[in-house]
């Protein structure tokens, strides 16, 4: 198995952090992973993609020029990045806020609507969860309880009251893709 993703969107959407998400719960299943971010000018607001590889291999090199799935969480993304989607692959869209539709006839597109879920849960910035859920369940690349046990090692201390919130958004991220 060989996940080559590319995670892209504004900065301040939680693009790396689904990205280091996935890492780390790679890590954690005993699986090889990679992370590569790149930031534009502004840190937030700006351009933020990153490249994540998981694998049961060795990985030769962090470089992803056919991702099997893309994520997108704006349209400048969607644009840029639909037409690198390997064949076969998965473009997982965040409709709240990219009206357009995937192109290709030649990839699976799944349309999250990220920015609703999250509103729905009262704190918008758990839409990041929302689409690493709809990610997990389409992949099924990495196990759900390894995420969940993932979100409560990363939420501790004051930030603990975070956990439920941010499980509940995972799991209507998962939902959307059973659907």
């Amino acid at each position: 198995m060989k996940k080559e993703v590319i995670i892209s969107g504004f900065g301040g959407q939680g693009v790396m952090s689904i990205g280091k998400n996935l890492v780390e719960a790679a890590v954690a299943e005993d699986l090889e992973a990679a992370w590569v971010p790149s930031y534009g000018p502004e840190m937030r607001g700006g351009t933020a993609n990153c490249t994540v590889i998981v694998s049961d291999g060795r990985i030769g090199a962090p470089l992803v020029e056919r991702p099997s799935e893309v994520i997108v969480m704006n349209r400048a993304a969607l644009a840029k990045f639909e037409p690198a989607t390997a064949p076969g692959g998965i473009v997982f869209v965040n409709s709240s806020i990219v009206s357009e539709k995937v192109q290709r006839t030649d990839v699976r597109a799944i349309y999250v609507p990220c920015d609703e879920i999250a509103a729905e849960l009262g704190n918008t910035k758990v839409a990041n969860m929302v689409m690493l859920g709809a990610y997990v369940a389409a992949t099924g690349a990495l196990k759900q309880a390894t995420i969940e046990t993932m979100i409560q090692e990363m939420f501790t201390g004051p930030k603990a009251k975070l956990v439920p919130l941010n499980i509940e958004a995972f799991h209507r991220g998962m939902a959307c893709v059973a659907e």
